[in-house]
């Protein structure tokens, strides 16, 4: 039953990784390349929808790997470089003049490189596993374009895992919290998961998503931070979309993700699409 859901570690979320309770076998390994784009937007979801000052395009190239310690113990790390930019004004700002304009911009930076380790403590009817990881602050901010590649602060990330496999289908779900250093909110995580295997080489799952802002930091941010909304204080969403794995043979394959969202806060209000290829060690 556990090949049956291998699979599912590989595909593309909106996060760095899938949330899944299945680990390695011991010594196996996995890495893959993935591209995620948020094309040009001008709307930020918030009470009500606002407009940032300029176009915003947030693309994320990533480099994702996890390690076999044992067969009951997996390591991982992923490592997000940036690619954003600020473009023309968006049409509320072009009728005003605001008291400080950002610049138009283009950035390749560093965003919050993760760490991260996951132990499987039961695997009988359903699987139950316990995921710890960290982001460190190692992201970039420019002042003048308001640009920044990740959350100013260290995240610690304690999950709790749970899945369970079928014969072509499976169902998992997880549960957590972001806590963040420098008075950022922490935020509460809950998602889950069903997949199907459509044909010998295909998956196709679905996964709804969401995140909420426990609203206990009060960190000040630059004006020229907000303008973009990147990596603001108290972001919270409820998403979905759905994902597909194409599988070359057994140690290699592609994946498809596309996602979106129900409602949001300090969030682009705007689809996600997502690209990767893997290799299995």
């Amino acid at each position: 039953m556990k090949q049956l859901i291998l699979p599912t570690l590989f595909l593309i979320t909106l996060n760095a990784f899938s949330q899944s309770p299945w680990t390695k076998n011991k010594n196996e390994g996995y890495v893959q390349l993935s591209f995620t784009t948020i094309g040009s937007y001008d709307k930020i979801y918030g009470n009500p929808v606002y407009t940032p000052q300029r176009k915003i395009t947030d693309n994320t190239l990533q480099v994702y790997g996890e390690y076999g310690v044992t067969d009951k113990t997996t390591v991982f790390a992923n490592i997000p470089f940036k690619i954003l930019k600020t473009g023309d004004f968006t049409e509320d700002m072009s009728a005003i003049f605001p008291s400080f304009i950002i610049d138009e911009a283009s950035e390749n930076l560093l965003g919050n490189i993760q760490l991260g380790i996951k132990h499987n403590f039961s695997n009988s009817k359903w699987l139950f596993s316990g995921q710890f990881s960290i982001e460190a602050n190692t992201s970039t901010y420019k002042e003048n374009s308001g640009i920044r590649s990740g959350y100013d602060a260290w995240t610690f990330t304690p999950l709790f895992l749970t899945g369970k496999g079928f014969d072509s289908w499976y169902i998992q779900a997880f549960t957590g919290f972001d806590i963040r250093t420098n008075d950022y909110s922490s935020n509460y995580k809950l998602g889950g998961e069903i997949g199907y295997k459509a044909l010998n080489w295909l998956w196709i799952a679905g996964f709804l998503d969401g995140v909420a802002s426990l609203k206990n930091g009060d960190v000040i941010l630059p004006q020229e931070n907000l303008a973009t909304g990147l990596y603001v204080n108290d972001q919270s969403y409820a998403a979905f979309g759905l994902k597909f794995i194409g599988e070359f043979n057994k140690s290699f394959g592609a994946n498809i993700g596309l996602g979106g969202a129900f409602a949001g806060r300090n969030v682009a209000k705007a689809p996600a699409l997502s690209f990767g290829l893997y290799h299995k060690l």
